[in-house]
């Protein structure tokens, strides 16, 4: 099944499945805005525009749980992304992506691919490849650029 189970609501309140995304390579990233890590939306951005016509899709969700830096609505958050960055791929509401009230989809993606020591994420802008068959096929750490992910998108896109 992978990712394929679970849905999420976007940052607009739309129900999405993630099954709608199926056979597309996926780059699942937890993203905030007030973080240093977050000049990263441009890479991302850059990636996006790279592949999206060979079926590649950056899925951005939001965290407010490192440091309170994603502290805006879920509005507020869209348009600085899209007036800072750029940013045209699918952004989802705010979610938490470690501990009890964390969303199903990271439980499972942080229970498929552990971190460095534990499997929690640590911070803002941990990324997750996610295969045409909804399978994670690698996590990456948040100091990992986008740029540097192009070979491992291009050989997901290939197979």
């Amino acid at each position: 099944m992978g990712i394929y189970q679970f849905s999420a609501k976007t940052i607009s309140g739309h129900d999405q499945s993630l099954s709608d995304y199926r056979g597309k390579v996926l780059l699942i990233v937890n993203t905030a805005s007030k973080c240093g890590f977050t000049p990263q939306l441009e890479g991302l951005q850059a990636l996006y525009d790279s592949f999206h016509h060979n079926g590649f899709e950056i899925l951005g969700f939001p965290c407010n749980q490192f440091a309170n830096q994603d502290p805006g609505s879920d509005e507020e958050i869209e348009s600085f992304c899209q007036q800072n960055y750029g940013v045209s791929f699918p952004m989802f509401s705010k979610v938490d992506v470690k501990g009890e009230r964390a969303h199903p989809l990271f439980q499972y993606l942080t229970w498929e691919a552990k971190g460095f020591i534990t499997k929690q994420i640590k911070w803002n802008f941990t990324k997750f490849l996610i295969g045409k068959d909804g399978e994670v096929i690698n996590r990456y750490a948040p100091q990992t650029k986008p740029e540097q992910l192009k070979e491992d998108i291009e050989k997901a896109l290939q197979k």
